[in-house]
């Protein structure tokens, strides 16, 4: 059993930078491939970004690549979400999420683990 706890979020203007952070408890992060999606309101969740369990291997949602960067550090069993030149639709609730599967990362139904959230608004 992994629990996962994102925080980090907050209101930044346009053209700013937040860094997510997703801490786990229970297992080491190493053995799990960490994700991180955002659900905007009215929309369906979707993924933003994944990085493998050997932690060398890192994915990106089309309209983030480029801006945001996904990291882990396994010592302090916590993965990073650093987001720059945020735009108003990047606003949503960001959800850290595991798996022990290295394929289809970008699939929300391939992970077991999910944290509960944090809101991230960016002003116009």
């Amino acid at each position: 059993q992994v629990q996962l706890v994102e925080s980090g979020g907050g209101l930044v203007q346009a053209g700013g930078s937040l860094r997510l952070s997703c801490a786990a408890s229970g297992r080491t992060l190493s053995s799990y491939t960490m994700a991180w999606f955002r659900q905007a309101p009215g929309k369906e969740r979707e993924f933003v970004a994944a990085n493998r369990r050997s932690g060398y291997s890192t994915y990106y949602a089309d309209s983030v690549k480029g801006r945001f960067t996904v990291s882990r550090d396994n010592a302090k069993n916590t993965v990073y979400l650093e987001m720059n030149s945020l735009k108003p639709e990047d606003t949503a609730v960001y959800y850290c999420a595991a798996t022990t599967t290295v394929y289809a990362v970008s699939q929300e139904n391939v992970y077991n683990y999910w944290g509960q959230g944090t809101q991230v608004t960016v002003s116009t």
